[in-house]
């Protein structure tokens, strides 16, 4: 075990990279811990968007390693802002305030494979050591507790402060929310555009998402009410967006881009996933076939001037895995490797994003004519 000094003295190596000065003399820690589990921190930044706060989780884990040895094992590194503790307002007001970056994952059609990527994402930035939430809002066909094996699973309830909360399912590392824990499987979900929102608003007001570094939400493909719910609801620090090589998909990538990117809606894109990108058998681990056409999201990317973030294969054990319950994210495999390095492209786009724009603000639309 390391005394509180050892501690503080290591952390104050670590520099705000906006204040400028070490997270110690900003106040930033507010505990810490230590004991036979390892060392446990307890950080409150200023403001509950701060864009800094993945980075800086980082880089105390980093400096505690390089200043007390490999012996110093980190237990928990705990997020939680001190608006949230001090400011007393409406709840509707509080939408997804402890969460430092909320990514949007789109498709311009269904059938790419959106919510394969989406799954995969949120556990391989698990695996990096960040805190993950997964919203899964295509609300007419969710798919993510098929693929997480929770088909049964129903949301537990909790009261406080006279306000219920859902809590989410815990499973990889991943907290998970979906329109598919709230109604039978084999039941047509058939709700208007209203309703649908409505049910969006609540799983983000409602769900008790706690701390997290990102949360991903799963969006249905296209554009409809949900995605303008969304932008309206919160403030989105930025987009993904999943396509397939073919023609027809990445004609409709064009549009859910160009959306983001409307005066409307000033969204940035984080990046485009090119997923079904090639066939590869198992028995010829090192042979692609082509077969929905060749580097066609990548040409895109450089078009649309986005970033590429990663080309997902077409294999097997990614179908397999899916159905099964367990995401292929979990495997040491050659695709669960390409979804590890798609997580690593987007942490350093997110974190790019933050340092080099601002923060995004919530989008107020005009209805009237």
């Amino acid at each position: 075990m390391f005394t509180r000094e050892e501690i503080l003295s290591a952390l104050r190596k670590v520099i705000h990279p906006a204040e400028g000065m070490d997270i110690v003399s900003l106040g930033i820690v507010a505990e810490i811990r230590s004991d036979e589990n390892g060392i446990s921190l307890l950080l409150e930044p200023e403001k509950s968007n701060d864009p800094f706060v993945s980075s800086i989780k980082s880089t105390v884990a980093r400096a505690i390693k390089e200043s007390l040895g490999t012996g110093a094992v980190i237990a928990n590194i705990e997020v939680r802002s001190k608006t949230i503790i001090e400011k007393k307002h409406d709840k509707s007001e509080e939408f997804l305030q402890g969460i430092t970056n909320i990514i949007a994952i789109s498709s311009g059609k269904g059938g790419v494979g959106k919510t394969t990527v989406a799954v995969n994402l949120a556990i391989a930035l698990a695996r990096r050591k960040h805190s993950v939430g997964l919203l899964d809002a295509d609300v007419f066909g969710p798919s993510v507790p098929k693929m997480l094996g929770a088909e049964g699973f129903r949301p537990e309830i909790k009261r406080e402060n006279d306000i219920d909360f859902i809590v989410p399912l815990e499973k990889h590392g991943v907290k998970i929310l979906s329109t598919g824990f709230f109604v039978d499987p084999s039941d047509a979900v058939i709700w208007r555009g209203p309703m649908a929102s409505n049910f969006l608003k609540q799983l983000m007001s409602q769900g008790d998402w706690g701390s997290l570094d990102y949360l991903l939400i799963d969006l249905p493909p296209g554009t409809s009410d949900i995605h303008l719910t969304l932008v309206q609801e919160v403030a989105v620090t930025g987009a993904i967006v999943i396509s397939t090589p073919q023609e027809v998909a990445l004609a409709d990538a064009i549009k859910g881009i160009s959306m983001f990117r409307s005066d409307k809606i000033n969204v940035p894109v984080i990046g485009l996933v090119e997923n079904m990108s090639w066939f590869t058998p198992a028995e010829l681990p090192e042979n692609k076939y082509f077969i929905f056409g060749r580097d066609g999201g990548k040409k895109l990317a450089e078009k649309m001037r986005v970033p590429l973030l990663g080309q997902i294969p077409v294999v097997q054990s990614i179908c397999e895995s899916g159905d099964n319950g367990l995401p292929v994210a979990l495997e040491e495999s050659a695709a669960g490797k390409a979804f590890m390095s798609l997580a690593d492209e987007v942490i350093e786009k997110v974190n790019k994003r933050n340092r080099e724009q601002s923060p995004t603000v919530k989008v107020k639309i005009n209805n009237k004519t």
